[in-house]
């Protein structure tokens, strides 16, 4: 898969030199890009109703060229505070888009995405979709006798998450032969 800077999507973020004859940075303009794709996704992901801040979080991790970046690293990247970044990540990875992990011998935290980001959110939310399924079950265990319209609502509720569990494996299951008809198996990108 080709990446594109933002500036010029003509031109392939990969395909920027190392440096420029004219005395430029082939280095600082793909870094620029890299910011400038960050800010765009970030822009994208508030429209969703999260913050702008979690969007940014995730564009860098995806588009940085390391393996995964630290809590400073990330402050000091995406000009942002401590409990901005600190917020942002704990609900990354509680939905299952991030993963949290320590190399031994460091004391700090270190973040990181899969290659394949999207098919690991959409393998864990299978527990977001039992636990608020069962938050249904007890709300409709706690309704008395004379709550008919409380009632529906709940049930359908509880109907519709059991409907998408099922749905839901099936798009597992699709997405993975998905990637392998279109050789992201492994490698990732095309």
């Amino acid at each position: 898969m080709t990446r594109v800077t933002l500036e010029d999507p003509a031109r392939p973020i990969d395909d920027v030199p190392a440096e420029d004859p004219t005395g430029g940075s082939g280095a600082e303009e793909a870094a620029a890009a890299r910011r400038a794709f960050v800010e765009e996704f970030g822009t994208l992901w508030a429209s969703m109703g999260t913050t702008p801040m979690e969007g940014r979080v995730l564009a860098h991790l995806m588009i940085t060229p390391g393996p995964d970046a630290t809590t400073a690293e990330l402050i000091r990247e995406l000009n942002a505070s401590a409990g901005a970044v600190s917020m942002a990540t704990r609900h990354l990875e509680e939905v299952g888009f991030i993963q949290r992990h320590v190399v031994p011998g460091e004391r700090v935290h270190r973040f990181r995405v899969e290659d394949d980001v999207w098919g690991s959110w959409l393998a864990r939310e299978h527990t977001y979709l039992d636990r608020l399924r069962a938050v249904l079950e007890r709300g409709l265990s706690r309704l008395g006798d004379d709550a008919d319209r409380p009632r529906r609502r709940l049930d359908t509720g509880r109907a519709y998450h059991e409907w998408l569990a099922g749905y839901h494996r099936k798009m597992r299951d699709d997405w993975q032969a998905y990637k392998r008809e279109h050789g992201l198996d492994e490698g990732g990108a095309r």
